[in-house]
């Protein structure tokens, strides 16, 4: 699965989703469980003090990343390892499928991979003949279900519902239990065990890498990414370019931070810390390691005016916060970067063609900046967007920009405005029933198709002020 994952204008996909009631219901009580939860841990810090860290460990990080990079790579091959910058997509799927041939790969188990997703990987994969198994629940119940794309950063399957996993888990895996959680995890549990004991190569992704070590942290609930690791004989952990901490010292930090604002766990139940092969003695772990930095347009994002978003630890506060995310769900963005991050991130990594319209997906209330725990200026970033793709890419609607050059025009000119004002009730009338506009014309339709307008009056604001001092009465 790439970064897009729909075919269809934004437009379509809102509207679809938006009369999806059961969607719309599951993203609400997850929002609120999450956000209740995010809250207990950590009104007990003091919590600014941790944002204000977190924010600064990120920027000097993406300050010095040229140094943290080769000081991580430099302890990656002193431990045995493999190390391959990716300046694109392809040269990183390129890689991996070269190993894979090497390997002759059958079989391949994955863990939880914002980034391989992003390149693609598992279509390449699967084009060389290897089956490749994810084993994230969420994400193997994805692939179960034909490739369904994920919803949410940190929970992919949050727009499914129990009997509809158990209906997947029936036609894909033989299931014939009930839609009890419980009973559904253990089948998954048991089936993906025969896979990982059979996998030639397992994949990763890296919430931190240390460079002072050369290690790869990982950040799951589920123990999969352990087994992953450990049982493969050749593991590679793909990152962004702009995930990794200098030191051990700052990766408790924002892995403490990570966990709290994700989940409102104080920590996930397993934080896996791989460094190098197995050695002589050790019994678990690979005997070939790569680790494949991507790039993919992250260097084009430093040092301008977006940078701060590759600040990024993809705790998904933000989207779990968002109130336009809670109505139209993840896969309205068509991006697998969905919310607040994703309108920001996706249309910087994928371009305005396929992205201009996420920019205005958003209130700009401001909701995702507050909880960001390396303070993010989201919001800002979105108008900061919008203000490129009007005022430098010239990509505004045209029904906008003609609409903005006669507001102009008409704001301009005394006697134009005047005679606009008097005429503007008059000309709505035919769109006004019991003093609102219900169905209005234009760039009203998207806005009275939900929601009711207050009808113009007749007399202005000026009009009545002039009977006011002279003494009238007026209403």
């Amino acid at each position: 699965m790439a970064m897009k994952i729909s075919q269809q204008k934004f437009n379509e996909r809102l509207s679809s989703n938006l009369e999806n009631d059961f969607m719309r219901g599951a993203v609400a009580g997850a929002q609120h469980r999450f956000q209740t939860r995010r809250s207990a841990a950590v009104d007990s810090l003091n919590w600014e003090e941790w944002r204000n860290h977190g924010e600064e460990i990120r920027q000097h990080v993406l300050e010095n990343l040229d140094y943290y990079l080769y000081e991580l790579s430099i302890n990656v091959e002193a431990r045995g390892g493999h190390v391959f910058f990716a300046q694109t997509a392809e040269e990183a799927t390129e890689y991996i499928s070269t190993i894979a041939k090497q390997k002759s790969a059958k079989k391949i188990v994955k863990a939880k991979s914002m980034v391989t997703e992003e390149i693609n990987l598992n279509s390449h994969l699967e084009q060389l003949g290897c089956e490749v198994i994810e084993t994230d629940l969420g994400e193997y119940i994805l692939q179960l279900d034909d490739h369904d794309p994920p919803s949410h950063i940190v929970t992919p399957a949050l727009h499914k519902n129990k009997d509809q996993i158990r209906e997947v888990f029936e036609q894909k895996i033989g299931y014939t239990a009930s839609s009890q959680p419980e009973e559904l995890a253990l089948h998954a549990r048991k089936v993906l065990r025969e896979h990982y004991l059979t996998a030639d190569i397992g994949i990763t992704g890296c919430n931190f890498a240390v460079a002072e070590t050369g290690s790869v942290c990982l950040v799951t609930n589920e123990g999969n990414a352990d087994l992953v690791t450990a049982l493969p004989k050749t593991q590679i952990s793909v990152m962004g370019m702009e995930r990794l901490v200098p030191t051990f010292e700052e990766m408790e930090v924002l892995v403490g931070m990570l966990t709290r604002s994700a989940v409102g766990q104080k920590l996930t139940s397993y934080i896996t810390v791989l460094t190098g092969i197995k050695e002589a003695l050790e019994v678990d772990g690979p005997e070939e390691f790569h680790l494949v930095i991507v790039d993919n347009g992250r260097s084009s994002i430093l040092g301008g005016e977006f940078q701060s978003i590759l600040q990024c630890i993809r705790c998904a506060a933000c989207i779990n916060t968002c109130p336009v995310y809670r109505h139209v769900g993840g896969h309205t963005y068509g991006s697998i970067y969905s919310g607040p991050i994703g309108a920001v991130l996706s249309p910087l990594l994928g371009g305005y063609d396929d992205y201009k319209e996420l920019p205005y997906a958003s209130t700009l209330c401001g909701a995702c900046t507050d909880v960001c725990p390396v303070k993010i200026p989201l919001h800002q970033l979105l108008h900061k967007h919008r203000e490129v793709i009007v005022e430098r890419e010239g990509r505004a609607p045209i029904s906008e920009s003609l609409l903005m050059q006669a507001f102009g025009m008409g704001t301009s000119s005394q006697s134009i405005y005047k005679l606009g004002t008097k005429v503007a009730s008059t000309v709505m009338k035919p769109f006004t029933k019991n003093e609102k506009i219900t169905n209005g014309p234009g760039p009203l339709k998207n806005w009275t198709a939900y929601r009711d307008f207050p009808s113009l009056q007749k007399e202005r604001f000026r009009d009545w002020f002039e009977q006011h001092n002279k003494g009238g009465n007026p209403k």
